[in-house]
């Protein structure tokens, strides 16, 4: 059976929670297929993120891996396309650690691009009346790490990516635009979905600036 990874994250930075770690549970209480789903909340730390990721891939083989994360400020959700080799915390991570100006992976190429279709995914959530977009940019935290490490670690015919979700209504601080829980939890829903479909990311696309 094809079996699919999917990840969020706990609360950090002070915060009560995180819509990315709720929305994964959300979904693995809820799945019902058509693949296998194993899911995790993974600690918001360099160190343990990461190890976490790769032992969770090695351990399952996984035909799709999806981790997702909070981009707190942020009005949709954004399917992420672009991981790079950098890590740059602006902020320490719940360990303490904040590492400036280091590779994700040592060695590995700057930058790599997800293997999901990430234009049909974007498009395939904005169809089922929730706001997405591509982004071309996932940050240099735990974020952009986790999904650099997600591409480095997955095997070649493994299609990976990440995707960033705003905050879910009732959590986010005042003035600052959030989702509701179910329709973020929609969203990776359709993702993985889309993803298992095989979907032509033949779409226009892009970005002007």
């Amino acid at each position: 059976m094809t079996t699919v990874l999917l990840t969020g994250f706990e609360a950090f930075a002070g915060d009560a929670a995180n819509p990315s770690g709720d929305a994964v549970r959300t979904l693995a209480a809820e799945w019902d297929g058509p693949a296998n789903l194993v899911t995790e909340v993974l600690p918001v730390t360099f160190a343990g993120a990461a190890a976490r990721l790769r032992a969770l891939i090695a351990e399952h083989s996984p035909d799709v891996v999806l981790a997702a994360g909070l981009a707190g400020g942020t009005a949709a959700i954004r399917v992420e396309r672009v991981a790079v080799n950098l890590v740059d915390a602006r902020i320490p991570d719940n360990d303490g650690a904040q590492p400036l100006d280091e590779p994700s992976v040592a060695g590995a190429a700057t930058g790599r691009f997800a293997t999901l279709p990430t234009k049909a995914i974007a498009a395939a959530i904005r169809a089922a009346g929730i706001p997405a977009d591509v982004s071309y940019s996932a940050g240099t935290f735990v974020c952009n790490h986790v999904f650099f490490t997600a591409l480095d670690a997955a095997a070649p015919t493994t299609h990976a990516g990440f995707i960033h979700v705003p905050w879910a209504t009732g959590q986010a601080p005042a003035g600052i635009p959030s989702l509701d829980l179910r329709d973020i939890t929609r969203a990776l829903r359709i993702a993985i979905e889309t993803a298992l479909t095989g979907a032509d990311d033949g779409l226009v696309g892009g970005a002007l600036h």
